[in-house]
């Protein structure tokens, strides 16, 4: 009796011990199933990176206002090829976007690694400067501001901060009570078009 019952446990054993390893090698083999990032998620990556850069200084206005044009031109193409494809991309056209966008992301990295940054310092102007950049960093990673407008802002940001240099370098270092009145006076107009650029219905 004892032997009976004992054979028929190895019996059940001998059988089960098979599915058992063909389930958990089914199991070990089940490819991964992360879908690749689409093209709307690496437009917002590209995005996030350059808000970051432009916030803590690593990307000066000029660099800046580069890599949105570069951005801004892979949108606009990105449009067209949906115009001629029923509003769709095709193979080849995201083959293209991505290519171009590993382009941008290299830039984007060696921008942010390179000897220009920001230092605006704790004067005034200096105050002001990093405001503007904060809320131009605010409105890319918002979406608010659309790399074409940030380009134009930026480009704004870069030539007062060009005029800035030159009227410090005419006075020994120094900004004068005029330098700093016409430097802040260009200032509220920049701040009126980051504003109205944030607030015009147009988003990322």
């Amino acid at each position: 009796m004892n032997k009976r019952i004992l054979l028929s446990a190895a019996a059940v054993i001998a059988f089960a011990t098979p599915a058992v390893l063909a389930q958990s090698t089914t199991t070990s083999t089940t490819p991964s199933t992360t879908n690749p990032p689409t093209i709307a998620d690496r437009k917002t990556d590209q995005q996030d990176r350059i808000a970051n850069g432009i916030q803590d200084g690593q990307l000066t206005p000029g660099e800046t206002k580069n890599l949105e044009n570069k951005e801004a031109g892979i949108n606009k193409e990105e449009s067209t090829m949906r115009a001629d494809d029923n509003g769709h991309l095709t193979a080849a056209d995201r083959a293209k976007i991505n290519n171009q966008q590993n382009h941008v992301s290299n830039r984007i990295y060696d921008d942010k690694h390179n000897a220009a940054t920001d230092h605006f310092g704790n004067s005034e102007v200096g105050t002001r400067q990093k405001l503007q950049q904060d809320r131009i960093a605010n409105g890319v990673r918002s979406g608010q501001l659309t790399a074409g407008e940030t380009s134009k802002l930026e480009n704004q940001q870069q030539g007062i901060n060009r005029e800035v240099k030159g009227m410090r370098q005419a006075n020994g270092g120094k900004l004068s009570r005029g330098d700093k009145a016409v430097v802040n006076h260009q200032q509220n107009g920049a701040s009126g078009n980051i504003y109205n650029k944030k607030h015009n219905g147009k988003v990322r």
